[in-house]
């Protein structure tokens, strides 16, 4: 089994004045499909650096990425916002949505820029609204949904292009503790039955227990590997591989705090 991500020596380093502050300070980690992985950390532990360079939306001080085969951080913003386009989705904390377009619209847009038809990206819009159980909602306008029904929209809009990879950064941050629990359960479902490999960024222990494996980052360093009680994914990648790439520390059920 090969990884679909490969960071390798992956340093961010910010100069104020004189002084270089390390960001990131020499990451190593691979990503396998249809891991659902959550980076873990407090406030500028690094983690929200970490996802922006998965992303290819800041270029890293040195070390390597790779992604399904390609080097992105050799790669100019017009590669990056192709490479994007045909492999990544994105699902943000605060929605992101179009306000003036309604839900079918907002999901469809990604669609637009591939050259879709109409006809055909509607249609495919509507089926992943469906997907998210809220296909009665597609004529609403964002201002007429709550806050869970806007993030469904926002994941199935990240759904719509089919990417091999979907960034999640904070995805439940503007949500109640159900509505939360809802989202989460519904995000697992799709990586588990799509095989969808699923980065998330988040400083909640109980909202990373719901990950495969957690990264937790201290410092720019990932300083544990957490395993998932019982996931199928990670027990494929240790039958396949022979041995983990990475340590583990702890194992935690589904929805455990630690």
């Amino acid at each position: 089994m090969e990884p679909i991500i490969s960071v390798r020596d992956l340093y961010k380093i910010f100069k104020i004045g004189d002084t270089e502050v390390y960001a990131l300070n020499g990451l190593n980690f691979d990503i396998y499909q249809g891991e659902f992985i959550a980076i873990v950390g407090t406030s500028g532990s690094g983690k929200s650096t970490c996802l922006n360079m998965l992303a290819g939306l800041e270029k890293p001080s040195k070390g390597s990425i790779t992604i399904t085969g390609e080097s992105i951080e050799k790669m100019n913003e017009k590669q990056l916002v192709a490479f994007r386009r045909m492999h990544v989705g994105f699902i943000f904390q605060s929605y992101n949505l179009i306000p003036f377009l309604n839900a079918m619209e907002n999901v469809a847009m990604p669609l637009m820029f591939r050259g879709v038809s109409k006809e055909e990206r509607n249609k495919k819009a509507l089926e992943y609204l469906e997907l998210m159980n809220i296909g009665k909602e597609a004529n609403r306008s964002p201002n007429q949904m709550s806050g869970g029904q806007q993030q469904r929209v926002g994941i199935a809009r990240a759904l719509v292009i089919d990417p091999e990879i979907i960034f999640a950064d904070e995805p439940t941050g503007n949500l109640d503790s159900h509505t939360t629990e809802e989202v989460l359960a519904l995000m697992r479902n799709i990586v588990e039955k799509q095989r969808k490999t699923l980065i998330m960024v988040t400083h909640d222990p109980h909202i990373a227990s719901w990950a495969d494996r957690q990264l937790r980052v201290v410092d720019g360093r990932i300083v544990e590997t957490v395993i998932r009680k019982e996931s199928k994914i990670e027990e494929e990648i240790l039958r396949e591989n022979g041995a983990p790439p990475y340590t583990v520390v702890e194992k935690q059920q589904e929805g455990e705090a630690r």
